[in-house]
């Protein structure tokens, strides 16, 4: 099962308490970089949520957390007020509005915006902090995860669809191939019987023979198209996969470009080079879509 690496999940509860809301989104990253955010008084619970998205199976990509706990109503909280910089603060203000002239009051409200004029303390309890996180935490996680599984099947129908058109291209350049080989032997024949036609010298059949086998053992493209072949039964397979394969998709384009590459230099059929251009379009385009795989 493939799984998309650009994902979001939110989850909102009251427990104990507390109303806690948890933000989950990722975006494409070649490794697994979490950064979190939560109020300072349960900074002490951050070393656990990294751990925790990676036994849920989280492995790559940036994922952000947002968490933020309403612990006003909470009664394992206190408030208190920093009375001297509280003072300090009201005295600035006072003095800013004196020497500027301002209009308008110094209210409450005003104080108490400012940072550090009011402080939360908060009993501690670790174990309960964290068991009431984790139940908010894992309901963002299970629609984290859903959504980058829904994603990943949208992309394993593309990827399906565009493999599928390579194949029959593939199929399209054997044929060519194949025809372009075996009517080798007339076409230099025919040169040259045009070349040795004035000077009445008769063609070789043995030295004809040996060109086109020759010819033919540069140009056979048959073991380029089986590797091709054995990688695209290997691409279909890590659709089944439990396991995250974004890099494994991207070692295994990277092999079937470079056996694409290796038919197009050996044909030197328009025809089959056209077709070669087809696909390494396509195999671009897969590449891309592999980028946003887990």
């Amino acid at each position: 099962m493939l799984r998309s690496m650009t994902s979001f999940g939110r989850s909102r509860q009251s427990l104990g308490g507390k109303d806690i809301c948890v933000e989950i989104k990722s975006v494409n990253n070649r490794y697994f970089d979490c950064q979190v955010k939560l109020p300072r008084i349960y900074s002490h619970l951050e070393q656990k949520i990294k751990p925790y998205l990676q036994s849920k199976g989280i492995s790559r990509g940036k994922v952000d957390v947002f968490i933020t706990v309403d612990f006003a109503q909470s009664t394992d909280t206190e408030i208190s007020v920093n009375i001297e910089y509280a003072e300090r603060y009201i005295s600035a203000l006072k003095e800013l509005k004196e020497r500027f002239e301002l209009c308008g009051e110094i209210s409450v409200m005003d104080v108490a915006k400012a940072p550090d004029v009011l402080t939360f303390q908060k009993k501690d309890d670790d174990e309960r902090d964290w068991e009431d996180l984790e139940i908010v935490l894992g309901e963002a996680v299970e629609i984290f995860l859903a959504s980058r599984e829904s994603e990943g099947e949208r992309i394993r129908q593309d990827l399906e669809q565009k493999a599928a058109r390579i194949q029959e291209t593939v199929k399209k350049i054997k044929m060519l191939s194949e025809s372009d080989i075996g009517g080798y032997k007339a076409r230099l024949e025919e040169k040259l019987r045009a070349v040795l036609a004035d000077n009445n010298v008769t063609v070789d059949e043995n030295r004809i023979l040996t060109e086109c086998a020759i010819y033919a053992d540069k140009a056979a493209i048959d073991e380029e198209l089986v590797r091709l072949n054995s990688h695209f039964i290997a691409f279909y397979n890590y659709f089944e996969s439990c396991e995250p394969v974004g890099r494994s998709l991207d070692f295994l384009l990277q092999e079937m470009n470079r056996e694409i590459n290796t038919v197009g230099s050996k044909c030197a059929n328009a025809d089959i080079a056209k077709l070669v251009v087809e696909v390494k379009t396509e195999l671009e385009k897969i590449r891309e879509q592999i980028q946003n795989i887990e």
